[in-house]
């Protein structure tokens, strides 16, 4: 797996060594269970151990809705249960983030790494996930001047609906970790089980089954075209 990994890191540091601006953005899909999380952290392993400069990882998952917001929903029992759909996303404040980065990393200047002067306005924070508390932390990532190549990883980023299309446009290379939908189905009801969140494993397909199982269909019949394939090559990974 790991000469995988190393396979598509080299990838895209060719892509980025021929663009003409200062940062390289890249958007890693996949439905749920495909090990599209597992795969962008270790492609940012790989990139961080071959270069000066930094690669960051950012995840769609700061971006959840919070358990309070669902509750303001018309139908709070269905958002809870949904969590992770894409309308349980505050994907206007996504792609307005995105934008801000597309911005930053194109009028930034790269910077050595480690540099002293610093200030505020040369950092960007983006919000994280916090699965103990199951919502998501204000300024939970910091992406500082001396990062070169930022990884976005999350279900919808290659989604063709209103306001998640945005997202392709803004980024400079798009791949998408391809995985059986069956196969996905039966990681995601063993997990659920070895988690504990379900007691036995029909309970645990259940769950998969009225939820992301119809979110893996969705992302699979709306995707936008990727530059990249690539097939799932794990199966303990993150969703």
């Amino acid at each position: 797996m790991e000469s995988e990994y190393r396979r598509l890191a080299d990838a895209i540091r060719n892509q980025a060594d021929t663009h003409p601006k200062p940062r390289y953005l890249v958007a890693i899909a996949g439905i749920p269970g495909s090990g599209k999380t597992t795969t962008a952290e270790a492609v940012v392993q790989q990139l961080n151990r071959s270069s000066t400069y930094r690669s960051a990882l950012l995840s769609m998952d700061g971006f959840h809705l919070s358990r309070a917001a669902l509750d303001q929903l018309p139908d709070p029992k269905e958002a809870h249960l949904r969590r992770g759909a894409p309308w349980t996303f505050d994907v206007t404040r996504f792609v307005a983030f995105i934008s801000r980065l597309r911005t930053w990393a194109d009028e930034t200047p790269l910077a050595a790494p480690c540099s002293a002067t610093l200030s505020p306005a040369d950092v960007i924070r983006a919000p994280t996930f916090d699965h103990e508390a199951k919502d998501p932390v204000e300024d939970g990532i910091s992406i500082t001047p001396d990062t070169e190549i930022i990884i976005i990883e999350g279900n919808y980023l290659l989604l063709d609906d209103p306001g998640w299309r945005e997202i392709s446009k803004l980024v400079d290379y798009r791949i998408f970790v391809d995985s059986d939908p069956l196969e996905a189905r039966s990681r995601l009801a063993e997990r659920h089980l070895r988690a504990g969140i379900e007691k036995t494993l029909e309970d645990g397909y259940r769950r998969v089954d009225s939820n992301d199982f119809l979110n893996a269909i969705s992302i699979r019949d709306k995707l936008l075209e990727p530059d990249m394939i690539v097939k799932s090559v794990t199966v303990d990974e993150g969703i």
